[in-house]
């Protein structure tokens, strides 16, 4: 029986241990994100639950040889049945892939099989923006839904982050008290900095506002809980690191009340930073840095650069285009 976060599959005793392995590789080598590694695991018991039916037996190693590109097909199958989404699919292939290319490295199986299996291709979709004034509303909005003062000054801080400074919900939460750096003192209106550790436990630094400095100082101030430089920054009202869960409650209700889009989530204010800030001349190499991404492509796509845009900042920025 093997463990997949809280997800648990009957394996033969051999496959445990190779999974128990590849997720040792996954936190200490690899240095995968939480989110990422509990993904994984995820798909990964998935796929051996599928496996057991299939085959009509606790998988071992030497089935794992022998599986053919027609089982994997058969896998990607039922899940297309299963109503999942082909960008769900695709990462779980990316997860069998990796795991198939661990077990490899460590000659433990050796089966090419996978590589002939196509991964589905996904569509591309963008987030769609906020306005600027549906954003600031809604973080107005945060916080005046708590009846608990320091509970809507909390929320209206994590809003003014995601929407502020361009995190994600997950970067957010996962800050602690020590990460903000300068400003944090209500009232103080000084800009302080952020030290962010966003996917692949990449760090970087950002910048913050003032009127974020200040709603977070405001926050901590009025917490009943202990927040040090260790102590998760945003706590639930027992003083553990809050969950993701309820902020994206509060945007539902959020989103309800002002009778925004469905596209309206934490996700979208990120969107939204990015996308304002572009459409106020912001460089797309400054965007990147803020972000985290790692390739500029991907920030093109994620603020949805039009080719007017592109060419806007061709001919304003290009020596040779300033000669026509």
């Amino acid at each position: 029986m093997a463990d997949a976060g809280l997800i648990t599959f009957a394996v033969a005793q051999d496959v445990t241990e190779a999974i128990a392995d590849w997720n040792r590789w996954l936190e200490s080598e690899r240095r995968a994100s939480t989110h990422t590694a509990d993904a994984y695991r995820r798909d990964l018991a998935a796929f051996f639950s599928f496996l057991t039916d299939h085959l009509g037996c606790e998988p071992a190693l030497k089935d794992l040889q022998d599986l053919t590109p027609a089982d994997f097909r058969s896998y990607l199958a039922r899940r297309s049945a299963e109503g999942l989404a082909r960008s769900s699919i695709a990462r779980s292939m990316s997860t069998l892939r990796n795991f198939f290319r661990f077990l490899d490295r460590a000659g433990t199986v050796h089966n090419p099989a996978i590589d002939a299996v196509r991964t589905p291709k996904t569509p591309s979709s963008i987030p769609k923006a906020l306005t600027p004034d549906d954003a600031l509303a809604a973080v107005k909005a945060a916080g005046e839904m708590q009846d608990e003062p320091w509970l809507a000054k909390r929320d209206m801080a994590i809003m003014l982050l995601l929407y502020g400074c361009g995190l994600r919900i997950s970067e957010a939460l996962g800050l602690n008290g020590g990460d903000i750096s300068s400003g944090g003192t209500a009232g103080n209106n000084t800009e302080g900095t952020l030290r962010v550790v966003g996917k692949g436990n990449k760090e970087r630094i950002v910048p913050v506002l003032p009127i974020v400095s200040d709603a977070i100082g405001s926050y901590r101030l009025s917490c009943p809980h202990a927040i040090t430089d260790e102590d998760p920054l945003f706590v639930g009202s027992r003083g553990a690191r809050l969950n993701p869960g309820v902020v994206q409650r509060q945007v539902r209700k959020i989103r309800a009340l002002l009778g925004l889009s469905d596209s309206a989530t934490p996700h979208a204010f990120r969107h939204s930073f990015a996308t304002h800030l572009l459409a106020k001349g912001g460089d797309l190499r400054t965007i990147q840095e803020l972000l985290g991404h790692a390739s500029l492509s991907t920030t093109q796509r994620y603020t949805a650069v039009d080719e007017e845009r592109l060419r806007t900042v061709y001919d304003d920025a290009h020596p040779r285009a300033r000669d026509n």
